[in-house]
């Protein structure tokens, strides 16, 4: 069974950080792009950052220098390392993976709420 489970969120000060977790199941971690995807109250979901199965990453300019994403091959895990945190990063996280081979498919995680605030 293919699964995405997110966690790691929570209340934290701006200028904080967070680190979120995304355990996912083997079948699936081994030939996707991993990724953070985020939505906001009332906006569309957006992308945060990805990771390639050979370790390229991309990430959005909203969060470049600040968020960080990475992945642990042998834990099946990806991570999101949040610094510098802002009120305008309050949001719902998702975990993403999407397969590399054809035919690509999207996976999701439920999400885990991340809260920016004084």
């Amino acid at each position: 069974q293919v699964q995405l489970v997110e966690s790691g969120g929570g209340l934290v000060q701006p200028g904080g950080s967070l680190k979120l977790s995304c355990a996912a199941s083997r079948i699936i971690f081994s030939y996707s792009t991993m990724g953070w995807y985020r939505q906001a109250p009332g906006k569309q979901r957006e992308l945060v950052a990805t990771i390639t199965s050979g370790g390229r990453t991309i990430s959005a300019d909203p969060t470049k220098g600040r968020f960080t994403i990475s992945r642990d091959t042998a834990k099946n895990m990806v991570y999101l390392q949040m610094n510098s945190l802002k009120p305008e990063d309050t949001a719902v996280y998702y975990c993403n993976a999407r397969r590399e081979l054809i035919p690509v498919i999207d996976y999701w995680g439920q999400g885990t709420q991340v809260t920016v605030s004084s």
